[in-house]
């Protein structure tokens, strides 16, 4: 392209400030390198820091405990068993506060995200991004449950081919595998989901796995309409669950109740009881047809035509998350139920 000397002259101009412009940007860098390496000089000192008190707390706790023990009460003052007491309860509150801080530091993968991701920082050092990260977990799995529900309903009631259900499958095994590595990521970043609630999305994605390669069949045929309308029926109680404990957890955070980073979980946990135990009907119906999908599938395994392993293995992932979920679920309730009893006599 041509240029008049008028239009030189601007260009010109232009490549003047645009020079100047990345002289800034060039010291702007710098200054931004250097604070990266004051910030990771900071998280180290304030992790080894973190880690030695661990440690000195728990040599102070076992020697506390040892001075309970070998001097009974009546060699030690009351004021002097008072002090004790005070100590190992600050000593609560300070492994706790120690817990908060570690949320906003760089730490370790734990062995799933090691195997998956490898030795990748994944902890988030800001709230605006850890929330940001939650929020887009909990929209991630509304948006799939719908998804799903679409895909099972057109494959229970519209289209029988294998090679759908397959793709429907596949899906299942996307979407839990997902589950469990966005649910690690949370779990380095201070979220309370663990135990069970966690576990069951591992023993769901090998579930998956299993029917995806469940041959066609005779058999698959026999579970094919009981499984759909399974996963029809999970996906709207999933789709209640998100809508209803979203609301929950966002009252119970604004009056400081709960964590902010706490999730929405596919099961009952202690603080749903509060405006949410009319869910609990769905869920163990939810749980019994577990159960029933997996006497059906060991009553098929011990039919004679039966060639194919992954009835037999379908039935056992079946028992196992219905063992899973009811039992922790009756645990929750059983243990809300004495909590509310003891609450009561004391009044």
């Amino acid at each position: 392209m041509l240029f008049s000397p008028t239009g030189l002259t601007e260009c010109l101009r232009e490549w003047d400030d645009l020079e100047k412009n990345h002289q800034q940007i060039l010291d702007t860098h710098r200054l931004y390198k250097q604070k990266l390496e004051e910030v990771t000089k900071l998280q180290n000192g304030c992790s080894g820091a973190i880690s030695r008190q661990r440690k000195k707390l728990k040599d102070l706790t076992v020697a506390l405990k040892e001075c309970q023990e070998n001097h009974p009460t009546p060699k030690l003052s009351p004021e002097e068993m008072e002090t004790i007491a005070e100590i190992q309860e600050s000593v609560k509150d300070r492994i706790t506060s120690f817990s908060e801080m570690e949320a906003f530091l760089p730490k370790k993968n734990g062995l799933y995200l090691n195997l998956v991701l490898g030795n990748v920082n994944v902890t988030l050092l800001n709230k605006q991004s850890k929330f940001a990260y939650k929020d887009e977990y909990e929209k991630f799995k509304l948006i799939l449950t719908v998804i799903i529900f679409i895909f099972s309903f057109t494959c229970r009631f519209l289209f029988s081919y294998r090679v759908l259900d397959a793709l429907f499958n596949f899906l299942l095994v996307w979407y839990y595998c997902t589950l469990t590595i966005r649910e690690s990521i949370l779990i380095s970043n201070g979220s309370r989901i663990k135990g069970w609630w966690v576990f069951h999305h591992y023993v769901s994605t090998f579930l998956s796995g299993v029917m995806l390669t469940w041959p066609e069949g005779a058999l698959y045929q026999m579970f094919r309409d009981q499984f759909l309308t399974y996963c029809l029926y999970q996906s709207c109680v999933q789709f209640l669950q998100y809508y209803y404990q979203s609301g929950c957890l966002y009252r119970l955070r604004a009056l400081g109740e709960r964590h902010n980073m706490d999730l929405t979980v596919e099961g009952f946990q202690s603080w749903m009881w509060r405006g949410l135990t009319f869910l609990l009907p769905f869920l163990f119906f939810g749980q019994f047809w577990q159960l029933f999908n997996s006497i059906t599938l060991f009553k098929m395994s011990q039919l004679p035509e039966c060639k194919e392993w992954q009835v037999a293995m379908c039935g056992c992932s079946y028992m196992v998350l219905f063992l899973g979920n009811f039992f922790t679920t009756l645990g929750v309730v059983y243990q809300k139920y004495t909590n509310n009893k003891d609450k009561t006599k004391s009044l």
